[in-house]
């Protein structure tokens, strides 16, 4: 799988982080685990086809002890193998690199 991690972390800043995620009412499917839905402008062609049957897409964000890992993968939410699943384009990947690098700054995060 091929993901973005920031590691290194300490406990107060995963906590920051994590009071964060929730804050902005991303979708929580299980304990850790958070869904960044990406935009409709951002979607492929194949993405912007299939949202119907397959749609919304989102990227999925994994918290740990020490550690944060937005995964590189675009997951569909009504399908779990499709085409329209692949890794992200370059501007998707700069949609969520841009996302980790603000909210670690919003928070005052340097690493």
């Amino acid at each position: 799988m091929r993901s973005y991690f920031i590691d290194e972390l300490n406990s107060e800043e995963m906590k920051k982080i994590t009071n964060n995620l929730k804050k902005q009412n991303l979708k929580q499917p299980v304990d850790g685990l958070y869904w960044l839905y990406l935009p409709e402008n951002l979607y492929t062609s194949q993405q912007k086809e299939h949202l119907k049957t397959c749609g919304p897409y989102y990227f999925a964000i994994e918290t740990g002890k020490n550690w944060l890992k937005l995964e590189l993968l675009i997951r569909a939410e009504q399908k779990i193998r499709c085409a329209c699943i692949s890794y992200a384009t370059q501007e998707q990947r700069d949609f969520l690199i841009s996302f980790a690098e603000n909210l670690l700054q919003e928070l005052n995060i340097f690493i």
